[in-house]
């Protein structure tokens, strides 16, 4: 039986060998992100991969392009006009393939650019599939710093659960702060509605910068490594 290393290790590849010549992608963040960056660098260096572009969703992907020697590599948003794939991990994956992201806390990026890809491709190891989106981790809401006390009530009185302001307790001290100079909340709360409704409402309460529910309306492709080592593709 693999680990989730050796999971995250295998998806990643398997993905990051699909990719083409030419192609603008969008790099998501976090650790199996990492990982797809990784093997992108290497076909690179190998001349396998010519001629890419990549989009970064967040200041971890920035600073990870430059430790592999591909920072020259990066564009940004505002430089391109069209993104031909997304590849991102997720924190949840239900059966549906609605996602909760961004524990790592760069949601509202990651959303803009898994959104506006042409194909969306989620990579995951088999331990993120849940029959319920919120069984095993929060989720993330970003929130203008000043409003989140009135975000906190509001959302716990819209539809229960428990909100709390994410704090980090080593480094810098106190609240995190978001690439867009921003608080998180985290959601702990079973979503037993509709996903994509409850998306939709918490976009439109005030003060709310982004969720970590992620529609399956926007997921192209959700591919997952079991611990067997077997890869397969959610339908």
């Amino acid at each position: 039986m693999l680990s989730v290393d050796e999971m995250k290790m295998r998806v990643a590849k398997y993905v990051a060998d699909m990719m083409s010549n030419d192609q603008v992608i969008g790099v998501g963040s976090g650790s199996t992100s990492m990982i797809f960056l990784r093997f992108l660098a290497e076909r690179v260096r190998r001349g396998e991969l010519r001629n890419v572009k990549l989009v970064p969703t967040s200041s971890e992907v920035e600073y990870y392009s430059t430790i592999l020697g591909i920072e020259n590599l990066i564009v940004q948003p505002w430089q391109i006009d069209n993104i031909d794939v997304a590849v991102d991990g997720a924190d949840e994956v239900d059966p549906s393939k609605n996602l909760i992201k961004g524990g790592g806390g760069a949601l509202t990026g990651e959303k803009v650019i898994d959104y506006s890809a042409r194909e969306f491709i989620v990579i995951v190891d088999e331990t993120k599939l849940v029959e319920k989106l919120g069984s095993k981790v929060p989720v993330p809401i970003e929130v203008i710093p000043r409003f989140w006390r009135i975000v906190k009530r509001r959302v716990e009185e819209m539809f229960g659960g428990e909100c709390s302001l994410r704090i980090l307790e080593k480094g810098k001290r106190g609240p995190l702060v978001t690439d867009n100079g921003n608080y998180l909340l985290d959601w702990r709360i079973i979503l037993n509605d509709d996903p994509e409704k409850v998306e939709v409402i918490l976009k439109s309460i005030p003060g709310v910068v982004e969720s970590g529910i992620f529609s399956r309306r926007h997921v192209s492709r959700v591919i997952v490594c079991k611990s067997d080592g077997e890869i397969v593709e959610l339908k």
